[in-house]
C-alpha cells in the first residue's frame, strides 16, 4: 500500500509539472512575445527617456496590457500608474575656496533643494571622504539617504567617474539634506562653496498591476522590468540613428514581466499576492524602484525576480541564465530545483567584477533584507550594443527570449504557491 501510494504521489508530480510546462508553452509564445517587444522597442517611442513623451507612451500601452489581461490595481486604486515627483536641480553656478585657493567648478557637485547654498567650515556640516577603495556610485548614494548634510571628499582617482555624480541631481525628494561632492584629496583648515540652482518638481510613473493570492494575500512575489532608456542622442548617432531604441535594455526585461503576468493571470492558481511593475528612471539612478520600494513592509515581499536584458544569448549560449547575488539567498537553488525536468540552467552571476547586484531595480529591496535578484544573459564584458543606438529589436534572439521567459514561469511555481520561501539576504554583509 506504501509503494502504490509513493508512486502515485510521484506520477501526480510528475503530472503536475507536465501539466505546468504545457500551460506554459501555450500561453508564453514567440508571436506575442514579438507583438510586445516590438513595440516598447519601437522608433515611435524615441528611446523611452525619462520625462518624455515616448516613456508618457510606454507606460499607456503597459497600462492596456494589464487591463486587458484583467489585472486587478494596487489596493483598487483604479489606475495602474503609481504616480510620484522628484525635484530637479538645475545648476546655475558654483564657486568653491581651500584654504583660499579657487576650486575648478567642474571639480563641485552640489545636491540640494535650495536654489541658493552657502557654506563654510563653520555651517555645521559633517565632512567625510571618498577613498580610492570605496565604490564611489554607492558610497556616494549612502550619504545622499543618509539624512545628513554632507561636504565629501572624493579621491582624486575617480576623475573620469566623477562627472556620473551629476546623475543624482537629477531627482531628489522635497526631504533631501545638502550633500557636496569636491573632487580633492587635500583636507582644508578653510573653505567656502556657493552655489545657485533653479529647482523644478517633476513627474513619474511606475506602471504596474497585481493578482490577489488565494491563501496567502499578505505575502508578495514580485516580477519586474525597467521601462525607461537613454532616448535620443545626436552626438552618439550611429549613422543618421540616433534613436537609442533600448531593445534588451529594458524592453526585453519589461515584455518578459508582462507576459508573466499573462501567463499567471491564466493560471489563476497562485496563493500568494503578485505584484508585477514596469519601473521607471533606473537609467537616471533607480528612482522608480526607489519610491515603489517604500511601499511595502520588506519582511512581506518574500522574493523579487528583476528581469535586465534577457534579449541575447548567455556566455553559456541558449537555455541558460544568470542570477546577480546568487549566493546571497536560496532563490537560485529554488529556480535550479524547478527546473529539474529541464534542459535550462541558472548560473551565478559571472561578471561580480562589475557589482551588477548593486546597479539594477533589485537593490533597492536586496539592501533590506528581501531576496531580490536580477536574472540576466547579457554578456556585460562584450555585449556589443549595451547603451547604443544599435540596441535594436533585429539584434535579438526572439526564440531563446521566449524559452528564457517560460523558465521564469516554470522556477518560480514553488515560490508562487507559498511552498518554498527563500532565505532573506544578509543586510550586515552588504555593501
Amino acid at each position: 500500500m506504501k509503494k502504490y501510494t509513493l508512486g502515485l504521489l510521484l506520477i501526480g508530480s510528475i503530472t503536475s509539472i507536465q501539466l505546468f510546462a504545457q500551460d506554459a508553452n501555450l500561453i508564453i509564445n514567440k508571436a506575442e512575445t514579438e507583438r510586445i517587444e516590438k513595440f516598447l522597442s519601437s522608433d515611435e517611442l524615441e528611446g523611452r527617456r525619462t520625462y518624455s513623451k515616448g516613456i508618457d507612451k510606454a507606460a499607456d500601452f503597459i497600462a492596456n496590457e494589464f487591463k486587458q489581461t484583467g489585472l486587478a490595481t494596487l489596493n483598487n486604486s483604479g489606475t495602474y500608474l503609481q504616480k510620484f515627483s522628484r525635484l530637479n536641480a538645475k545648476f546655475v553656478s558654483v564657486k568653491g575656496f581651500f584654504d583660499e585657493v579657487p576650486l575648478e567648478a567642474k571639480d563641485i557637485i552640489v545636491v540640494t533643494t535650495q536654489t541658493n547654498v552657502s557654506i563654510s567650515e563653520t555651517s555645521g556640516y559633517e565632512a567625510v571622504k571618498i577613498s580610492k577603495e570605496d565604490n564611489l556610485i554607492q558610497a556616494a548614494r549612502k550619504y545622499m539617504t543618509a539624512n545628513k548634510n554632507y561636504i565629501i571628499l572624493v579621491d582624486e582617482s575617480f576623475a573620469a567617474m566623477f562627472p556620473r555624480l551629476m546623475q543624482i541631481k537629477g531627482g531628489i525628494t522635497a526631504q533631501q539634506k545638502t550633500v557636496v561632492f569636491i573632487l580633492n584629496n587635500k583636507t582644508p583648515t578653510k573653505f567656502t562653496i556657493e552655489a545657485e540652482h533653479k529647482i523644478e518638481e517633476q513627474f513619474l510613473s511606475n506602471v504596474m498591476a497585481v493578482i490577489p493570492g488565494k491563501s496567502l494575500p499578505n505575502e508578495y512575489v514580485i516580477f519586474s522590468g525597467h521601462y525607461d532608456h537613454l532616448g535620443i542622442n545626436s552626438a552618439k548617432a550611429i549613422g543618421t540613428d540616433s534613436i537609442f531604441n533600448g531593445a534588451n535594455d529594458d524592453a526585453a526585461g519589461t515584455t518578459a514581466m508582462i507576459m508573466l503576468s499573462k501567463y499567471f493571470k491564466k493560471l489563476n492558481n497562485n496563493e500568494r499576492t503578485l505584484i508585477f511593475v514596469a519601473f521607471t528612471a533606473e537609467e537616471m539612478g533607480g528612482f522608480g524602484a526607489q519610491y515603489f520600494s517604500k511601499q511595502f513592509d520588506p519582511i512581506s515581499v518574500k522574493a523579487m525576480f528583476n528581469l535586465e536584458m534577457i534579449g541575447t544569448e548567455s556566455k553559456w549560449g541558449r537555455n541558460s541564465a544568470y542570477i546577480t547575488g546568487y549566493e546571497k539567498s536560496s532563490m537560485g537553488e529554488i529556480l535550479q530545483k524547478n527546473l529539474a525536468s529541464s534542459t535550462f540552467k541558472f548560473y551565478p552571476d559571472p561578471y561580480t567584477d562589475q557589482n551588477l547586484f548593486y546597479r539594477s531595480d533589485n537593490a533597492t529591496l536586496a539592501r533590506l533584507g528581501v531576496p531580490a535578484h536580477t536574472i540576466s544573459t547579457s554578456k556585460m564584458d562584450s555585449e556589443p550594443n549595451y547603451h547604443k543606438a544599435s540596441d535594436e529589436f533585429a539584434t535579438l534572439d526572439m526564440d531563446n527570449m521566449t524559452e528564457i521567459i517560460k523558465a521564469i514561469a516554470l522556477s518560480s511555481k514553488t515560490i508562487v504557491s507559498g511552498k518554498d520561501t527563500p532565505t532573506r539576504v544578509d543586510t550586515s554583509k552588504l555593501r
